[in-house]
């Protein structure tokens, strides 16, 4: 099931990391991908207005997932038009939270999967000083059956929808890799086995 990974991840940043409510704003940077394509869908299961932020050709893509918003980064920076959320998931890594900080609300969550040691001083900082919090998780870590159950009743109730761009056989796993590192990817890419 293509769905899993994506939603995992999407699920522990948003219900658990941001704690996101019903009324709340969201952008998530990345919302074509194969955890920001997920991440739209949980937000709006949670009841939130969703700006989603991907390539052009990714808009439509984006809105049929929930999206009330797109924005095409190739046109607009998101961090600097002068819309403001309570959450920026960047389910990318492309962006910072210097970059997003004037983007968010007092008391915002600026959150990345991306790991590095500028988001790590980031954490650190805002822990101790500011409103506006950056926060990261190793999301792969905090997976459980109960997630696993939860994702999967979504997905049955018609909350999620598999995002696929495309399937490789086994043997072509390293062209389907050389297509991931493209960056051009929509939700997930399976190999069959």
């Amino acid at each position: 099931m293509g769905i899993v990974d994506g939603a995992l991840t999407a699920l522990i940043f948003i219900r658990d990391v941001a704690k996101l409510k019903k009324g709340q704003k969201i952008l998530i940077n990345g919302a074509s991908g194969a955890v920001g394509a997920y991440g739209v869908q949980i937000a709006k299961y949670y009841g939130a207005e969703v700006t989603g932020v991907c390539s052009g050709r990714n808009v439509e893509l984006v809105k049929s997932l929930g999206a009330d918003h797109v924005i095409d980064y190739t046109q607009t920076d998101f961090t600097n038009n002068g819309q403001t959320c309570d959450v920026i998931f960047d389910a990318i890594g492309k962006s910072s939270f210097s970059a997003c900080k004037k983007a968010l609300l007092p008391k915002g969550v600026y959150m990345t999967t991306v790991p590095t040691l500028t988001i790590i001083k980031d954490i650190l900082w805002t822990m101790l000083w500011g409103s506006k919090k950056a926060k990261f998780t190793t999301a792969g870590l905090k997976q459980n059956k109960d997630n696993l159950n939860f994702v999967q009743s979504l997905a049955e109730a018609g909350h999620l929808k598999a995002v696929l761009d495309r399937c490789y056989p086994l043997d072509d796993i390293v062209e389907a890799y050389r297509y991931v590192d493209t960056e051009r990817k929509r939700g997930n890419v399976l190999i069959s086995v």
